[in-house]
């Protein structure tokens, strides 16, 4: 019995320093698709905010953005075609996923039920 404790202590030991090693590397805002302004062209820039009282973000995009509708990839002059679409734009949510270390938006998807 001391055995399977003894070992059970050694794992646990040798896992705890690879627990420390998690960085963050991007971060996800939830917004809703009213507090949301996608960029004209690939290379602009996506503002968004948390709620209605905060401030408007500003975070660069790139070509290697994605743009998600309803799961599927779209490019970004067919994403803006596809959000005119969406009628109730305050129940509609959005998910932008911004990589801290380059300090651009990697993804922007949006969900309609």
């Amino acid at each position: 019995m001391k055995f399977k404790v003894l070992i059970a202590a050694i794992i646990l030991g040798l896992a705890l320093p690879v627990a420390a090693d998690f960085k963050t590397v991007a971060l996800a805002h939830e917004v809703s698709l009213t507090n949301l302004r996608v960029p004209q062209s690939e290379s602009g820039t996506v503002s968004f905010k948390t709620c209605d009282e905060c401030a408007y973000q500003v975070k660069r995009v790139g070509e290697d953005t994605q743009w998600v509708l309803n799961g599927k990839s779209l490019p970004l002059a067919k994403f803006r075609r596809g959000l005119l679409s969406i009628r109730d734009r305050d129940a509609t949510a959005v998910t932008v996923l911004h990589h801290l270390e380059k300090d651009r938006v990697i993804s922007v998807a949006v969900t309609t039920y």
